[in-house]
């Protein structure tokens, strides 16, 4: 597998991530040669998410073909996903995010993780991890309401049950999410899509008060070994996260640049 193919499962992925929800949630969608649209509309400034996943000769035509869209669908909010990082959204009223490193692990054993669910584990600083899958509509809400408070949303604060994540979801092949506990606790979680040909992580995320104690890492483990351990596992990764995920066996692929828009205007 070269660095190019790693690259396009790992945004083949993202794009499905985004297209399950659409479909639980009842979104409209375009998906196009080398882009993907989805309307996320619980509201009428919900942010609308563009991912972009193939390479591109002239980045204007890409820039129209979103302008054109963002005007049919009258988004005022959004997020676009650009790894090959030759856009400039500027004048569609976006800004830059910080660049982040899109990662890809290849199958294999992943240390110190247990082949038995629950996952048991010692936290650092003393207490006990435990990881499992959450199968059924009330540890799933568990799940959404860390991803909200944790990650977080701030679109969907304060948390509601079902608006971020419906129970629907967990139906969808492939989808499925992670509840890591310190102490009996809610800690930490992490949503997997598998799509076939690889295993994408999303929304790792820990609650305040529980960071530092290797809630994380826990859940990765739990999800990498459990999940889909014969196919690549892919993320984005923010500056904060990037050790954990090189620790883990992740390997920069590139890049990526996304773009947010906040307002119409």
């Amino acid at each position: 597998m070269n660095t190019h193919s790693r690259l396009e499962r790992a945004n083949d992925n993202a794009a499905a991530f985004w297209l399950a929800q659409a479909r639980v949630h009842g979104w409209q969608s375009s998906v196009r040669p080398g882009l993907t649209a989805v309307r996320c509309a619980r509201t009428p400034d919900d942010a609308h998410r563009f991912v972009v996943t193939r390479p591109y000769g002239e980045p204007s035509a890409v820039e129209q073909e979103l302008a054109e869209l963002m005007a049919e669908w009258s988004t005022i909010r959004c997020t676009v996903e650009d790894p090959y990082g030759g856009l400039d959204l500027s004048a569609l009223g976006a800004s830059r995010m910080p660049l982040m490193a899109v990662m890809v692990r290849d199958p294999g054993p992943v240390e110190g993780a247990t082949d038995a669910l629950p996952a048991v584990s010692e936290a650092r600083g003393g207490g006990v991890l435990t990881v499992d899958e959450a199968r059924d509509g009330d540890s799933f809400a568990l799940v959404e309401r860390t991803i909200v408070e944790g990650f977080p949303l701030p679109a969907r604060q304060p948390w509601s049950r079902g608006e971020a994540l419906p129970e629907g979801l967990l139906d969808i092949p492939g989808w499925r999410a992670w509840l890591g506990r310190l102490d009996g606790a809610v800690a930490a979680t992490s949503l997997t899509y598998d799509d076939g040909r690889a295993t994408g992580l999303y929304w790792v995320a820990t609650l305040p008060d529980q960071r530092g104690r290797g809630a994380a890492h826990a859940v990765l483990q739990a999800a990498l070994t459990h999940a889909h351990p014969d196919r690549p596992a892919t993320l984005v990764a923010t500056a904060l996260g990037e050790p954990l995920y090189r620790k883990l066996g992740f390997v920069e692929q590139t890049r990526t640049r996304w773009w947010t828009r906040t307002s119409a205007e």
